[in-house]
């Protein structure tokens, strides 16, 4: 039986939905301004995104931003694939528990520990190889992908639990190789979590600057830095028209992935049905 909900909740859920989203609105409101003007709205016009485009620092950002995003995320989709095989079929339930709680700790760990411990990793790491400068995209490669790996392995390993176990067997038993049997019938049943899991890699990058401000060098600077070197000054439309597009690709990746995991779990609830039946 479904509780209802009641007019209190709906009233707190209504106002918590507006505090949320009023700041959002507004300033994709702003973006459309024909004035420089922050805080009066003098009419509609595109001029502030055609001068966000004109901006090459801008466009070298972003470039570097999706460059770094997309990298990353197939790296880190790979080897938390990998991973997550291995902690599946690991027979130890201590063993399996410990490779858990490792993995979960880079999640709870605060952004700007993991930030300054990864610099001083890297500066440590330049120093032993008299090394000058070593911070730039390799660091923020290597530092990506370890933050991302964790939701990875978490966004797969919950397919392997919804997959019947017996047809992997099944398939070797009809004469495929342990890894014929891999890609022919384990990887489509996890295939799901194995594309949640890109998305929420890539979505991750794109957002992250904590991390990023940490490890990044003077010669390679992403979207999210520059937008707070931005702040520094005067704050201008151009910079609405910018969180603009960010949001709006950010929302699209999250519909994306909240309607690839729906159809996973639906289709395991259908796969179940028909084997209970």
């Amino acid at each position: 039986m479904k509780k209802k909900t009641t007019v209190l909740e709906r009233v707190y859920l209504t106002l918590f939905m507006i505090l949320l989203y009023t700041p959002m609105v507004v300033l994709m409101v702003f973006s459309f301004n024909s004035s420089n003007s922050t805080s009066v709205m003098a009419g509609f016009s595109l001029k502030w995104y055609a001068e966000l485009f004109k901006d090459g620092a801008t466009i070298a950002a972003f470039r570097n931003t999706v460059v770094l995003a997309v990298i990353s995320a197939v790296i880190s989709t790979v080897f938390g694939l990998v991973s997550a095989v291995g902690i599946n079929y690991t027979r130890s339930r201590y063993y399996k528990r410990t490779l858990l709680t490792t993995n979960n700790i880079p999640m709870m760990n605060p952004d700007i520990v993991t930030g300054i411990s990864m610099m001083l990793l890297f500066v440590f790491a330049g120093t032993l190889m008299h090394r000058q400068g070593v911070l730039g995209f390799g660091t923020m490669l290597i530092a990506h992908v370890t933050f991302q790996l964790p939701y990875v392995i978490l966004n797969i390993l919950p397919r392997f639990r919804a997959m019947d176990g017996y047809l992997t067997e099944a398939a070797q038993d009809l004469g495929c190789t342990p890894v014929q049997a891999f890609f022919k019938v384990t990887l489509p049943q996890i295939r799901p979590g194995v594309i949640a899991g890109a998305i929420m890699a890539f979505t991750l990058s794109l957002d992250d600057f904590v991390i990023s401000y940490f490890v990044s060098g003077p010669e390679f600077q992403t979207l999210p830095i520059r937008i707070y070197s931005m702040t520094k000054k005067r704050v201008t439309p151009d910079m609405y028209a910018l969180s603009t597009i960010i949001f709006l690709v950010m929302l699209i990746l999250l519909i994306a992935l909240n309607v690839i995991q729906n159809r996973a779990e639906n289709g395991s609830l259908r796969n179940r049905e028909k084997v209970a039946k």
